[in-house]
């Protein structure tokens, strides 16, 4: 599927990523730092993928884990520093949300350390009960 807003555009064709560029922005941020790049070839095989594009240049990307049932995990969303603040962040995550193939889900989850306010738009909130979920976390993972 393809979504526009002239020129910029959204797409969920995997064919279309320009995984060189999501390699480089993930592999320097803070939550994926040092991650391979077949590991993000594997995750987006595996994934609902959203590559964000100004003409053919991709400038974003998002992708969602989910069974399309019952839940669905946001993950891996950013925009490029050239095009932050045109509103481009919000879009790609409403567009992710609407997806067809996630509508009706009973659980959305997702983890950052900065985006609060971006994420509270479209309806995310902090965990009412976190004692509910436990996680095996490690982040240093990709540096060894």
């Amino acid at each position: 599927m393809e979504w526009t807003r002239p020129p910029y555009r959204i797409s969920d064709r995997p064919d279309e990523l320009d995984l060189d560029r999501v390699h480089a922005f993930l592999a320097t941020s803070y939550w994926a730092r040092g991650i391979p790049r077949d590991t993000i070839e594997r995750s987006v095989r595996h994934s609902l993928a959203f590559g964000l594009f100004d003409g053919h240049r991709q400038i974003g990307f998002a992708r969602v884990i989910s069974d399309r049932a019952t839940f669905a995990y946001l993950a891996d969303v950013y925009v490029a520093e050239e095009a932050r603040g045109r509103g481009l962040g919000l879009w790609l995550v409403e567009t992710a949300l609407a997806h067809p193939d996630l509508r009706g889900l009973r659980r959305w989850l997702l983890a950052t350390r900065d985006a609060h306010d971006l994420y509270l738009k479209v309806g995310f909130t902090p965990l009412a009960d976190p004692s509910i979920l436990m996680t095996i976390h490690d982040p240093d993972i990709y540096l060894r």
